[in-house]
């Protein structure tokens, strides 16, 4: 048979989202061919360790299967025939490996068994570079955090100004959300399993084959892969799967927030932050578009959907399912490709994010002063009493859109107030409450 094969990838032209990130390496055809292969030798050595096959047979099925041997194409075309590519790699690999070791590769287990240890495999090896990039995110977001923990820009809710906060908060707040992502990824990553169990999840045949103790010949796997060892084969009990699903759409939702903060930020008639190297347009030269920040949003809105066919496919029949399994890959796939470009495309727009104070200041007073009133509701209460004083802030906030006058202003015509310091009371620094304190607690976690 012919081993060689053309160049072929997945080039990502639709999918800027993830095509250029690190992570979109590990999870092509490629990388999913590799991790066949390495699943494949790792049962062969890890039956040697046990005395279940010669130490040769190992070591030549760990040389057969070498990627570039393979013809990427050739099994793709013969998957279909089989439902799955571990049939026709299996083929290759026996062949690859002679007539004298053939025999030991994928002895005792089902095509499942190498393929959703493939899939464990190749998700390792993507959440390696995602962890990463969530590592520069939050290094850069507490930069940030730090630089401006005073900055005080205001605070919207329901897309209309509500009280001052600070710039500080805001960067801790999606810090907060990147460690909660790195925890949740770092966790499900150290327990993905192996899969080893046979046709139908006992292990049958491995025991027709010599072994004497299940757990020791999942352990062994286990440690020839990198990956942990399950109590239980899962063909049919797929939590492994759905934590990964959990934890990436989490990831990716989690920088989907600070990704829909920067795009509000950035519009043109705000212009609080600015994306440090934005995009062109094809049409309109004066525009630096928010790319970063519109792919990060991209992927934070595709996520759920993929996470969703996931964990429909937890209900799988019997002790192997008829497309259950088969529906996960695609999804699984494209949901690691999808946090792993937003994890880079993250990284990037921390590290190079413009903050803007004098744009922040300039929109604190675009309200006249009002940003401050529910400070005056509460300072002017023990004055006037409770009743009044939301009586006349009442009053003075209509004239104050009415004549376009500022609020101050307004307060120190009433003589009611001549000893009461309005300069302090209006001014939106001086009404951030704890944000100052709440940044700094949220910067000693690490």
């Amino acid at each position: 048979m012919t081993f060689a094969s053309p160049p072929y990838a997945d080039t990502g032209l639709l999918s800027p989202e993830w095509g250029p990130s690190p992570a979109a390496a590990e999870t092509g055809d490629h990388a999913y061919l590799r991790a066949l292969l390495d699943a494949e030798a790792a049962l062969t050595r890890a039956q040697a360790a046990l005395g279940l096959a010669p130490a040769a047979a190992a070591a030549a099925v760990t040389e057969a299967a070498d990627p570039a041997r393979f013809a990427i194409r050739s099994l793709a075309a013969r998957t279909a025939d089989g439902g799955n590519p571990v049939i026709p790699l299996v083929a290759d690999l026996t062949t690859a490996a002679g007539p004298e070791y053939g025999p030991y590769v994928h002895r005792g287990a089902t095509s499942q068994d190498i393929m959703d240890t493939a899939t464990m495999l190749v998700a390792v090896r993507a959440l390696g570079p995602v962890l990463a990039d969530l590592g520069r995110t939050e290094r850069a977001l507490a930069d940030l955090a730090a630089g401006h923990r005073d900055t005080v820009l205001p605070g919207r809710t329901l897309t209309q100004h509500a009280v001052p906060t600070t710039f500080g908060l805001k960067a801790a707040g999606w810090r907060a959300l990147v460690l909660d992502a790195r925890d949740r990824v770092a966790r499900v990553r150290k327990t993905l399993p192996v899969q080893l169990g046979g046709a139908a999840g006992t292990l049958a045949a491995f025991r027709e084959y010599g072994a004497t103790d299940a757990a020791a010949l999942l352990r062994a796997y286990a440690r020839e892969t990198g990956l942990a060892a399950p109590e239980l084969p899962w063909h049919t009990l797929r939590t492994p799967v759905a934590d990964l699903a959990g934890c990436l759409a989490f990831t990716a939702g989690a920088l989907g927030k600070l990704a829909v903060d920067v795009l509000t930020l950035s519009r043109t008639e705000i212009g609080e932050v600015g994306e440090g190297s934005g995009g062109g347009s094809s049409a309109m030269p004066h525009k630096a578009n928010p790319v970063r920040a519109t792919l990060l949003a991209s992927a934070a809105r595709r996520a759920p959907q993929l996470a969703a066919t996931l964990y429909g496919a937890l209900a799988a029949e019997d002790e192997r399912p008829a497309g259950a399994w088969h529906a996960e890959w695609e999804p699984l796939r494209d949901l690691l490709r999808l946090t792993g470009g937003a994890a880079w495309h993250a990284a990037g727009l921390a590290e190079g994010l413009r903050v803007h104070p004098d744009a922040m200041r300039r929109n604190l007073g675009l309200t006249r002063g009002l940003i401050v009133s529910e400070r005056l509701s509460a300072a002017l209460a023990p004055v006037l009493g409770r009743a009044r004083a939301k009586e006349l802030l009442t009053e003075l906030a209509r004239r104050a859109h009415a004549e376009d006058r500022p609020l101050r202003e307004l307060l120190a015509e009433r003589q009611e107030l001549r000893d009461v310091d309005l300069d302090d009371l209006t001014n939106p620094a001086h009404y951030t409450g704890f944000a100052g304190d709440l940044t700094d607690r949220a910067l000693e976690r690490r």
